[in-house]
């Protein structure tokens, strides 16, 4: 709670600076305690964060992506919030989303239990109606990998 109290009194401090927020997104997301997707969830709906913003979405999304901690998680729950995100953002911003796949696309370096789990998610996202060229291209090359 002390924490929240801080983080909170830091962004009321240094909110007009946007680099100061990129780096206050990265603090929070690369934190390696539990519950640290459920702050990047809401983090999403935070006046700091814009999906818009390729800046904000590489310090929040792309920083949770490479936490090595949380992101996967034996639940899948990181690569499936991957997912969710890259469906929102590929109409937005093709060239983002393909490059946040970038954990996903190495799924062969993972256990059988995770390799499975990052498999789903690529091929949930390669049947999405509408995909890029960008990210379909990342998607597949990653799938035809065997």
């Amino acid at each position: 709670v002390a924490g929240d109290e801080l983080l909170a009194d830091f962004y009321t401090k240094w909110q007009h600076d946007p680099l100061v927020v990129d780096r206050w997104l990265i603090l929070q997301a690369s934190c390696i305690l539990p519950g640290t997707l459920a702050r990047v969830r809401e983090l999403l709906t935070h006046p700091a964060f814009s999906i818009k913003n390729p800046n904000k979405v590489r310090s929040l999304i792309g920083v949770f992506c490479a936490n090595q901690h949380q992101f996967h998680a034996a639940d899948g729950s990181g690569y499936a919030f991957l997912t969710e995100q890259v469906t929102v953002l590929d109409p937005l911003n093709p060239q983002t989303a393909a490059a946040l796949l970038t954990p996903l696309t190495q799924w062969k370096r993972y256990d059988a239990g995770r390799q499975q789990l990052m498999r789903t998610e690529l091929e949930k996202i390669a049947a999405l109606p509408g995909l890029s060229p960008n990210t379909d291209e990342v998607v597949r090359k990653s799938l035809q990998e065997h």
